[in-house]
């Protein structure tokens, strides 16, 4: 484990040595700010409309609205996965391609580490990255607490925040096992990070393809939905299965990587 630890510590400072992971990161931060601004203000409007109208006379789905946590911060997080789609791709593309396409790869295969080291401290070095990465949106929730708090409390409802907040970190550590395990097939970074967003986006939209087929079918493929299994907990509602679902497949993606490395060192 020590020399996984040291494999992620030197992925990490490679990372953040390059002005790649900053523009990333940079982007995260800039359109996380945005739709959190753009909620905000949609959670004015709303709220001002039952001030003078009441509740009654809006729309069903306005109920959402009554609370900051589910009004912003619950849809935040679903925004956030979306953006983490499109982000995590070019955080996960460089892990093992970037070796590969300057020759390093075939070195460190020669050193007295274990396959399973090398691919631990990979991914652990791109699980901090993304987490670094996610972690920026935290301070939406936090300004939402501090600025709303007042004599009656909270103005969050922070159980189902935190919890919304771990759906969004398992996301990310999804996406970076399935970007691992893609980045280590090929040495060409733009071909790693468009193949892991192809298979991430039609993993994440099975829900709405589950909705045109007949049964038993359509459970199946709505329990192998990304999008389904986030939501119970986005909403604060942990459940079993999903963390076992997710927990499978960061496992077997890390064991593909395993398997894709181990067959590189005696190729």
């Amino acid at each position: 484990m020590r020399t996984a630890l040291a494999i992620a510590r030197k992925e990490l400072a490679v990372a953040f040595t390059t002005p790649w992971a900053y523009a990333v990161i940079t982007a995260m931060a800039a359109l996380s700010s945005f739709f959190f601004v753009s909620l905000l203000e949609q959670f004015q409007q709303v709220q001002s409309l039952a001030r003078e109208h009441g509740w009654s006379r809006l729309p069903p789905d306005s109920i959402v609205y009554r609370n900051l946590t589910d009004g912003v911060v619950v849809q935040l997080w679903g925004v956030v996965m979306i953006i983490t789609l499109f982000v995590a791709p070019f955080l996960s593309m460089r892990l093992f391609a970037e070796e590969k396409r300057q020759k390093t790869f075939a070195l460190l295969l020669t050193t007295p580490v274990r396959p399973v080291d090398i691919v631990l401290g990979k991914y652990l070095g791109g699980l901090g990255l993304i987490f670094v990465t996610l972690g920026l949106t935290l301070v939406f929730p936090v300004m939402l607490s501090v600025v709303g708090s007042g004599p009656s409390g909270s103005a969050l409802e922070w159980p189902t925040v935190l919890l919304g907040y771990g759906a969004v970190l398992l996301w990310g550590a999804t996406c970076m096992a399935v970007g691992l395990f893609i980045s280590a097939l090929t040495e060409s970074q733009m071909l790693a990070a468009f193949l892991t967003f192809t298979v991430l986006l039609p993993w994440m939209l099975l829900r709405g393809v589950a909705q045109s087929t007949a049964e038993p079918l359509r459970s199946f493929l709505a329990y192998l939905s990304f999008d389904a299994q986030l939501q119970g907990m986005i909403q604060g509602v942990l459940e079993v299965q999903a963390l076992v679902f997710f927990a499978s497949v960061i496992l077997f993606s890390l064991l593909l990587t395993h398997r894709a490395v181990e067959a590189q060192r005696y190729a």
